[in-house]
């Protein structure tokens, strides 16, 4: 239970690996990925924690081993967001750009295809915002996998 069966730095290399190989899978599966979760997409997560939990610890079952794998995800985590605080091309590659889906009342439905929002993601969006669609000046796909919407300035 707490021998473990291999080195500590095997460890934090396959936890090292495992983490860059899923940061570059997230990020190249889009920002919807990463924005609200559905039940789909919970199930996602907990299927893909699942499937590389043993390339973490290369079978290793000790505390110690799991520890350790913990601890490398947790240094490299805070690594990515200490990088991305300070630079802003980090930012971009982790996170993203926000994406411009509408303007002056018009969806972009190749746009948003392309990005994976659906009608209903953005007609959730308007009524979040209290606005009509032709009261949108510009509407954005955020780098998190939001909507957000600027309102063309109403005339009284």
């Amino acid at each position: 239970m707490f021998d473990i069966d291999q080195g500590p730095w095997a460890l934090v290399a396959r936890a090292a690996m495992v983490y860059g190989a899923l940061l570059v899978m997230v990020r190249l599966s889009g920002k919807r990925t990463i924005g609200q979760f559905t039940p789909f997409d919970l199930l996602v997560v907990m299927l893909l924690s699942e499937s590389v939990s043993n390339a973490l610890t290369g079978g290793d079952d000790s505390i110690p081993g799991g520890l350790v794998s913990a601890a490398t995800l947790i240094v490299l985590n805070g690594l990515v967001g200490l990088a991305t605080a300070h630079s802003r091309r980090a930012e971009r590659w982790v996170e993203g750009d926000p994406v411009l889906i509408g303007r002056d009342g018009q969806l972009f439905h190749a746009v948003m295809r392309r990005h994976r929002v659906s009608r209903g993601d953005m007609e959730r969006a308007l009524r979040e915002a209290d606005c009509e669609l032709h009261e949108v000046r510009c509407a954005f796909l955020e780098a998190d996998g939001s909507i957000s919407l600027l309102q063309a300035p109403r005339s009284d």
